[in-house]
């Protein structure tokens, strides 16, 4: 392993060899080949403390979401809704196809002289076609009328823009679940710290219990309760790693599993975040920036355009047709056109539906618009709540339970404190240290929902 004294020492010896080696080619050929034997034999020197340098990748929270945005699999899958709505563009823009027809009538089945002599004794086959057959050629189309294209063209951009707007709404909440499962993280990193910092310290206490036993200065029970409470801080230790794991392991395939290492990490800081701002404010951005709500915005518009395609579809379609024909031996064109009678048929129900479909487009809109300052106000009100909580915890709280344990350490370890108080004030603690890390990331994860509600990542 790289760093060890006894690989390091002997990779320092080989080097030297290999340096002295080099310094003896060096006064044989010459001045340049000496210069780059020096550049080896530095570049080697700092090998090993580039070895050393190299650990886990750690990515910040902003990392995490780029990392999401770019690799996240279920959002490159809803992208591609987007494109499949751009070809449904290509394909609602497209003129329908002219038809080309032909056909060749009357052909003989064998020599039309053999079959009936009196009439054709004496005439070729070639005579009989040219002057007995008829062949046509010809060519029809579709004239679209009520500007047919026009309109499904922009009905299916209306649906590109809906489309475009509801995969922004889902990088929105793949955006809120990164910052959620970093918070976790964050809050198992810092549960870790506080249990090896626990961990760590009441090993000394253990220790110097041990010393205080064999001077005969506290009981063998006291001691044993001592030991025994050590199994809590161990467990709390292997606890808050696996809650690390599992943490580090539950963001990972949000990231994009393969974009990520096995052994990353994430850095940032996990402290309180002051925000200052009102409902209304938020409520107001929110309505400017949520992209469902314009997306059923859009819907209302794409709804419209619909209803505008069903009801040139209930215009009839004109269809010219030209052929050419040769026949007796006369070649002549004939033109037709033909259309369809709205008698009965004239798309009645498809408009009705499309003109209802308004409506229900319109009362989604409604409902998303409500929906979203409902979303703000629960965001925000538990923002303000966490505040709350967070602010007793900073208020002296900490420092209470901090001074409440060091004067406990402090008077059991000279005999004025009972071993049960020194307990007491250490669990107390404990608790209190971890419900302010709970309290700090209930608070980080509400500003996160208040974020998502709003739209941005920007709140100020």
């Amino acid at each position: 392993m790289y760093g060890s004294p006894g690989t390091t020492t002997s990779s320092q010896k080989r080097r030297s060899r290999l340096r002295v080696r080099i310094l003896n080619s060096e006064s044989k050929t010459g001045y340049p080949f000496g210069l780059l034997a020096m550049l080896l034999s530095g570049f080697l020197l700092t090998l090993p403390a580039r070895a050393q340098t190299h650990g886990p990748v750690r990515i910040s929270l902003d990392e995490a979401i780029q990392m999401a945005l770019q690799h996240n699999h279920n959002l490159l899958a809803a992208r591609t809704t987007i494109q499949q709505s751009e070809a449904d563009e290509k394909t609602a823009n497209l003129r329908p196809n002219p038809s080309l027809f032909a056909d060749w009538e009357y052909l003989p089945l064998g020599s039309p002289a053999r079959q009936n002599p009196s009439v054709y004794g004496g005439q070729s086959i070639g005579d009989y076609l040219h002057n007995n057959s008829e062949a046509d050629i010809g060519l029809s189309y579709l004239l679209e009328r009520g500007k047919k294209r026009q309109h499904r063209l922009q009905a299916a951009r209306d649906i590109t823009a809906q489309t475009r707007s509801l995969v922004t709404d889902n990088e929105r909440v793949l955006t809120f679940n990164v910052a959620s499962l970093f918070v976790n993280v964050q809050l198992a990193e810092s549960t870790l710290e506080l249990a090896d910092t626990d961990l760590k310290s009441f090993q000394k206490t253990v220790e110097l219990g041990e010393l205080r036993y064999n001077k005969g200065a506290i009981s063998e029970d006291d001691f044993l309760k001592i030991k025994l409470q050590l199994l809590q801080f161990e467990t709390d230790y292997q606890q808050a790693e696996l809650a690390k794991v599992q943490a580090l392991s539950d963001l990972r395939p949000l990231l994009g599993y393969e974009s990520v290492a096995p052994d990353y990490d994430v850095t940032g800081v996990f402290d309180y975040q002051p925000l200052k701002g009102n409902l209304e404010d938020f409520q107001l951005k929110a309505l400017q920036n949520r992209p469902d709500l314009r997306a059923a915005q859009q819907g209302v518009t794409a709804a419209r355009s619909q209803y505008e395609v069903q009801k040139t579809i209930g215009k009839p379609d004109v269809t010219v047709q030209g052929n050419y024909s040769h026949v007796n031996a006369i070649n002549t064109v004939t033109f037709y056109g033909s259309v369809p009678l709205p008698i009965f048929n004239r798309n009645q129900g498809q408009i009705e539906h499309a003109r209802i479909s308004i409506t229900q487009a319109q009362e989604q809109e409604k409902a998303t618009n409500g929906q979203t300052l409902t979303d703000v106000r629960d965001a925000y009100e538990g923002l303000r709540a966490s505040d709350h909580v967070i602010q007793l915890y900073r208020s002296g709280y900490l420092d209470v339970a901090q001074k409440d344990r060091d004067i406990s350490e402090y008077a059991y370890k000279r005999g004025a404190a009972s071993l049960l108080d020194f307990l007491e004030a250490e669990r107390s603690y404990r608790a209190t240290q971890l419900a302010y890390r709970q309290a700090l990331a209930s608070y980080l994860l509400a500003l996160e929902q208040l974020r998502e509600s709003v739209g941005v990542r920007n709140l100020k």
